[in-house]
């Protein structure tokens, strides 16, 4: 039976940068195991498969696997499924969609700008929460291969966040420290702490960045999922939302911001965070960014 899919470079508007994404439609019918197998055989970071929507009116069902294993939800595979049911369903129009996520639903608006690339923005389904967690800073510091002593900046401090996958925020000095990261993934999984059964991945960032637009410019690690490095993490970013509350004490309002990443790889992309504080407390982020596609096909199963 033939399952039609696309390609997509998400957080981009520019084909062969970003984060690239599987996404296989009308997939009812596949079993756990075969999504699983699917996923292996794109050998990308993440895919999704569609189904049909179990609430009536929400737009689609999602799951989310990377080559190790399934996620409660993503950011760069929200992103690039709510552009491509956005361009399935009404080509060239703004939409705004729920899709179903094992983390519950998730509400986007898909704007296509008249571009071949559009741009997505969902809410976050779950505020980011510190998980306090005894950490060997040496030790990790070593597995990134850099001096100790270049690790936090500015209040912001290393520390487990979870906006439904944790992540270990790594705030580092400056970008020549992010740029000369050595990761040892050998020696982290030795050395980083078991989160939720599994070995946590590391988000590592500094204040700036290449683009001179950038808030903050970083690196992903997630060797567990089966990504050495990852080019584009919105669900790390959602996580991040917490720790950057807590390190600059915003004043209540919406606060944008722009997040870079993928740049030590050769797939520059961008992340666009925004958060609401209200009486200095976190009260809503959303995350946006481009999609554009560049394959369709058919999976001859």
């Amino acid at each position: 039976m033939p399952y039609p899919y696309a390609i997509y470079d998400v957080f981009t508007q520019t084909p062969l940068a970003g984060n690239p994404l599987a996404v296989v439609f009308d997939a009812q019918g596949l079993s756990d195991e075969a999504m699983q197998a699917i996923t292996c055989e794109f050998n990308l970071s993440e895919t999704v498969f569609v189904l049909p929507p179990e609430t009536a009116g929400h737009s689609a069902r999602i799951r989310i696997f990377t080559p190790g294993y399934e996620l409660p939800f993503a950011g760069h595979p929200t992103v690039g499924a709510a552009v491509a049911l956005a361009e399935r369903m009404r080509p060239g129009a703004n939409l705004a969609l729920v899709l179903e996520e094992n983390i519950g639903p998730v509400s986007c608006n898909v704007q296509a700008n008249g571009l071949d690339a559009a741009f997505a923005r969902f809410s976050l389904p779950r505020l980011s929460e510190c998980m306090p967690t005894p950490l060997d800073v040496q030790g990790l510091a070593v597995a990134l291969g850099l001096p100790s002593v270049q690790l936090g900046f500015d209040g912001h401090q290393i520390g487990i966040w979870s906006a439904g996958v944790p992540f270990l925020m790594v705030p580092v000095s400056s970008l020549d420290a992010v740029t000369s990261i050595q990761f040892d993934p050998g020696l982290w999984a030795q050395v980083a702490p078991q989160v939720q059964g599994r070995t946590v991945s590391a988000y590592v960032y500094c204040a700036g960045g290449v683009s001179a637009n950038a808030h903050f410019h970083a690196r992903a690690f997630i060797p567990a999922m089966g990504v050495t490095e990852d080019p584009a993490t919105g669900s790390a970013v959602a996580a991040m939302t917490g720790a950057l509350h807590a390190a600059q004490g915003w004043t209540d309002g919406t606060h944008a911001l722009l997040i870079e990443q993928g740049f030590a790889m050769g797939r520059p992309s961008q992340i666009h965070v925004e958060l609401t504080i209200e009486q200095a407390h976190l009260r809503s982020a959303s995350i946006g960014g481009f999609a554009v596609r560049i394959a369709n096909g058919s999976l001859a199963l």
